[in-house]
C-alpha cells in the first residue's frame, strides 16, 4: 500500500492543473451570469405583472365612475369625455378626476370608439418623458355619442413610472 500512495510516476503536470482551474472557474462564471440574468428578467415581469393589474383595476374604475356616466350607469358620456379631454379642460375638475382613482400614480386615459373616428385623451398636465416606462391595460366600454347613439369602444390606462423598482 505505502508503494501505491507514494507512487510519484503519474503527478500530473502544474500548467494542466492551471487549465482545469481556469476552465471551471469561467463555467461557473458563466453559470452566475445566466442565473442572475435570469432572476432580473423573472423580478422585471413580477413588477411588471404588478403594475398591469394596477393599471386594470384604474381602468375599471374609471368606467364605472360616476364623472363620466352617460345617460345610464354603463354608458360614458362622450360630452363629458370632451369636457376632461378639451384644450379647456378645468384643472380643478382634472385633478379631481384623476385623484378619485389614485392620487400617488401617473397615469392616463386614452379612450376610443371601435372604428377610431372619435378618440379622447385624458392627461395630467404632466407630459410623460421618454426615460419614462409605461404598462397599458385596457377595458371595453359602450360610449354615449349622443342620447340615441351608442357604440362601443375601449378605454386603455397607460401607467408611468421612472423605475418600475420603487
Amino acid at each position: 500500500m505505502y508503494w501505491f500512495i507514494n507512487d510519484d510516476r503519474a503527478i500530473l503536470e502544474p500548467q494542466n492543473d492551471i487549465f482545469a482551474t481556469a476552465l471551471l472557474v469561467l463555467g461557473f462564471v458563466i453559470f452566475a451570469c445566466v442565473v442572475s440574468k435570469t432572476y432580473i428578467a423573472q423580478q422585471d415581469s413580477a413588477f411588471a405583472l404588478e403594475n398591469y393589474g394596477q393599471a386594470s383595476l384604474i381602468a375599471q374604475s374609471i368606467a364605472r365612475s360616476q364623472m363620466l356616466q352617460g345617460s345610464r350607469q354603463d354608458l360614458m358620456s362622450a360630452e363629458k369625455l370632451d369636457e376632461l379631454s378639451g384644450p379647456r379642460s378645468d384643472p380643478q375638475t382634472l385633478r379631481l378626476f384623476f385623484d378619485s382613482f389614485s392620487p400617488n400614480v401617473h397615469f392616463q386615459a386614452d379612450i376610443s370608439t371601435e372604428d377610431g373616428e372619435y378618440v379622447w385623451h385624458i392627461r395630467r398636465t404632466l407630459s410623460a418623458s421618454s426615460s419614462m416606462r409605461q404598462i397599458a391595460a385596457s377595458v371595453p366600454v359602450t360610449l354615449e355619442l349622443n342620447p340615441m347613439q351608442q357604440v362601443p369602444g375601449t378605454l386603455t390606462v397607460k401607467l408611468f413610472k421612472e423605475r418600475w423598482d420603487v
